[in-house]
């Protein structure tokens, strides 16, 4: 069940907006995607909602602000270009629905550009300590050599588009 606050908020964007749009950020480990996930499953629209993470748009461990950069475009658009991780190269386009509701979770996917297109605007808050155990538990040694270089690409991200300031609710996991 996702974040009470965060559901209801979601009931009300859902009721006022034609096309609801929610944007969760926060760093690595933090639980964007599990609350990405709770919200599709209990999500109270008729239609149901269109998920992306982006996860599938980060071209490689070095790529977080490419993806940010791309999400106002993903929010009015009609798809995006995937990124096979596996092959390290472009993926599969991946077609959207640009009538149907929309969330966008990772790190980057709040902006001044987005937070404009947006209805919600959610930033998961966790200390850091935290966030890299659940990271690493969740993607093991893989993640682990690439903590550090995550970690700075993130403060970057956060220290020139104050994602936390422009998020409409601060929701602490497991408060």
């Amino acid at each position: 069940m996702p974040d009470a606050r965060v559901a209801a908020s979601v009931r009300q964007l859902v009721e006022r907006d034609p096309r609801p749009v929610v944007l969760i950020d926060g760093g690595a480990g933090s639980g964007k995607t599990t609350l990405a996930q709770q919200l599709v499953a209990t999500w109270p629209g008729p239609s149901g909602v269109q998920l992306v993470s982006l996860d599938d748009l980060y071209p490689g461990w070095d790529g977080l602000a490419l993806a940010s950069a791309s999400v106002p475009e993903l929010i009015v658009g009609n798809g995006y270009h995937s990124w096979d991780w596996a092959g390290d190269r472009p993926g599969p386009w991946r077609e959207l629905d640009p009538a149907r509701a929309l969330i966008v979770e990772g790190c980057g996917a709040i902006t001044a550009g987005s937070a404009a297109l947006a209805g919600l605007r959610v930033w998961l808050e966790l200390d850091a300590g935290e966030r890299q155990r659940r990271a690493i538990a969740r993607d093991g040694a893989d993640f682990a050599a690439h903590w550090n270089d995550w970690a700075a690409q993130e403060s970057v991200h956060w220290h020139a588009d104050h994602p936390r300031d422009l998020a409409d609710l601060v929701v602490v996991p497991g408060d």
